[in-house]
C-alpha cells in the first residue's frame, strides 16, 4: 500500500472532506449565532453542523454508492452512523448541559473567589438542528463526490 492507494479511497476522501467543511463552516455560523468571530470553532466539538454526523452520513453513503446498497458493509456504516448521530445529539447534549450546571454551581459556591481548575467542558454535544446539519451536509458531499469522481 502506498500513498496513491490511499488517494483512491473514495470513502476516505469523502469522509476527510465532510469533516473538513463542517469544521470550516462552524466559524461562520458561529458569527452568525453570537456576532463575533471564533475561530477555535475549527478545533471544537460543538457547534453547527456537526462534523462527526457529516462525517459518518458522507461515509455511509459514500459506501453505498461505490459499493452498493445492498452489500453488507452498507448496513454496519448506516448502525454506526444513527449511534453517532444520536450520541452527537443525546448523550454528549447532556455531558454538555451538566458541565454547564457544575460550572454555575462552583461559581455561586465560590462567590467570585479564584477557581484554580479549568472549567468544565460546555459544548461538547449538538443540538438536533446541528445534527441535521450535519446529515445535510453529508449527504451532499458524498453526491457531489460521486457526481463528480465515480
Amino acid at each position: 500500500m502506498n500513498l496513491l492507494d490511499i488517494y483512491q479511497n473514495k470513502v476516505l476522501d469523502a469522509v476527510l472532506i465532510a469533516w473538513l467543511l463542517a469544521q470550516v463552516l462552524k466559524i461562520p455560523t458561529e458569527y452568525l449565532r453570537s456576532r463575533r468571530w471564533l475561530w477555535a470553532m475549527f478545533f471544537a466539538a460543538g457547534g453547527m453542523p456537526s462534523s462527526h454526523t457529516a462525517l459518518m452520513v458522507s461515509g455511509t453513503l459514500a459506501v453505498g454508492l461505490y459499493y452498493g446498497f445492498d452489500q453488507p458493509l452498507f448496513g454496519i456504516a448506516v448502525a454506526a452512523t444513527m449511534i453517532i448521530a444520536h450520541d452527537a445529539a443525546g448523550v454528549r447534549r447532556q455531558a454538555g448541559k451538566h458541565a454547564e450546571r457544575i460550572n454555575l454551581l462552583f461559581d455561586e459556591l465560590l462567590h467570585g473567589h479564584m477557581w484554580s481548575e479549568d472549567e468544565l467542558k460546555e459544548v461538547i454535544g449538538h443540538t438536533p438542528l446541528e445534527v441535521i446539519g450535519g446529515i445535510i451536509l453529508g449527504l451532499l458531499v458524498a453526491i457531489v463526490q460521486w457526481m463528480v469522481w465515480r
